[in-house]
């Protein structure tokens, strides 16, 4: 039985957070707000080629939270975005968005963006350390910050940034099968992208992308 499978035994939740405790750092990469440093990922993972044909810059930090909710079988926490937002609107996202100058960190920002957008308290959040940057179509340099996260949780979504939360099983999402790669034109450029469906909720894009890099990164 592959470690995947083996997700949703007893142990589950330990192994998950003590492999990334042991795996991931709260070093902040230089390539966050340089980016003539390496050390990235992002939506062209799958077609580095199209880098530079796509002429796309990103260069506006932003940061995520990757919420792990500590139950018996483990979940990740996820949001469905508002229809009327400027970028990635109606998406499946993680919480968060620009790293503000009154952030102290790329952690700090991505807890004060899940309070903002959903009333999860930091309270109640352990983060355990950064996953690789991801750089987007859309201009941004996202570091996404795994955590743990205590389930005694009532969240209030902010209805102008958020529909909904939901919960996928860590399984699931760690479930290397369940990973599809799609294909769409963009601006004349064929693009490549990972996506997650479950149930009606249809995960991909960046949130995707995010989710094959925290594969990688603990069970890789």
């Amino acid at each position: 039985m592959n470690e995947q499978r083996a997700l949703p035994q007893a142990a589950a939740a330990q192994s998950f957070f003590d492999r990334a405790r042991a795996r991931l750092t709260l070093e902040v990469p230089p390539a966050l707000s340089d980016p003539a440093a390496k050390g990235a990922r992002g939506d062209l993972d799958l077609n580095p080629l199209l880098w530079e044909r796509a002429g796309v810059s990103a260069t506006k930090p932003a940061a995520v939270l990757v919420p792990v909710v500590d139950r018996g079988e483990p979940t990740v926490l996820l949001t469905t975005r508002t229809q009327d937002l400027a970028s990635h609107a109606g998406q499946v996202a993680f919480p968060g968005g620009k790293i503000e100058p009154g952030d102290d960190s790329p952690v700090a920002a991505a807890l004060r963006e899940a309070r903002e957008e959903i009333g999860l308290l930091p309270a109640l959040i352990e983060p355990l350390g950064y996953l690789d940057l991801y750089l987007t179509f859309s201009g941004f340099r996202i570091l996404p910050t795994v955590a743990r996260v205590k389930p005694e949780f009532t969240l209030k979504v902010n209805p102008s940034e958020v529909t909904d939360t939901f919960e996928v099983p860590l399984a699931f999402l760690m479930t290397t099968a369940n990973h599809q790669r799609r294909s769409r034109d963009w601006n004349g450029i064929n693009r490549e992208y990972y996506a997650i469906p479950f149930g009606d909720r249809y995960i991909w894009g960046i949130t995707a992308g995010i989710v094959r890099n925290l594969h990688d990164r603990i069970y890789g």
